[in-house]
């Protein structure tokens, strides 16, 4: 097991840095005060747990999920990203490792599509309200049906975007199937279709 996991369950976080049970190991902003997000705030209100966290980010700066998971500290199989895709009459999200390529072909299976596309990036903030960067599975604009990748059903915690660059939100997978009303399925690779 990955020595950077624990079996803590995440706790509530109600400032950047605000680590409440976990002990995050990066450059991470401690105590900071931050403006709540969406995501957060939907969180709050379900009263799931969660750690906020942040990496240093300027203006319209974008990181790669391997580079926040490096600035956080953490092992990018716990770092994840939220991807937006589409068919012919419909959006789907996955929430897959930062690592890891989606695969359109089993996603398409999951929903039961014929095919997926990567919805195109200037449609990504009128369509959930979340920047490239900072787009969070939690509060989008719209309900959509989500899929999160089955390696995080046995992990104690993943990491995914707060909805705003530079922060992020530790959660158990568990509760984020509560927050997102998702599932697991297998639909992430180590290498690219």
């Amino acid at each position: 097991m990955d020595e950077t996991l624990n079996n803590k369950a995440p706790q509530r976080g109600f400032f950047l840095g605000y680590t409440n049970g976990f002990q995050s190991k990066g450059d991470i902003m401690a105590k900071s005060k931050v403006d709540k997000t969406n995501a957060m705030r939907a969180l709050d209100q379900l009263k799931i747990n969660y750690e906020a966290l942040s990496y240093p980010c300027e203006g319209d700066e974008v990181k790669g999920g391997l580079e926040v998971a490096q600035l956080l500290g953490e092992s990018p199989n716990v770092v994840y990203k939220t991807l937006v895709t589409h068919s012919d009459h419909d959006y789907v999200v996955a929430v897959i490792p930062s690592a890891e390529h989606l695969s359109l072909k089993r996603l398409a299976k999951a929903i039961g599509h014929k095919k997926l596309e990567m919805i195109a990036v200037a449609k990504l903030e009128p369509l959930t309200g979340y920047v490239r960067g900072g787009c969070s599975p939690i509060k989008m604009k719209k309900t959509f049906p989500t899929f999160i990748a089955s390696a995080a059903e046995s992990l104690p915690y993943i990491i995914i975007s707060a909805g705003k660059r530079g922060t992020q939100i530790k959660i158990a997978p568990q509760d984020l199937l509560k927050a997102v009303r998702c599932q697991f399925a297998d639909i992430s690779d180590l290498e690219a279709e």
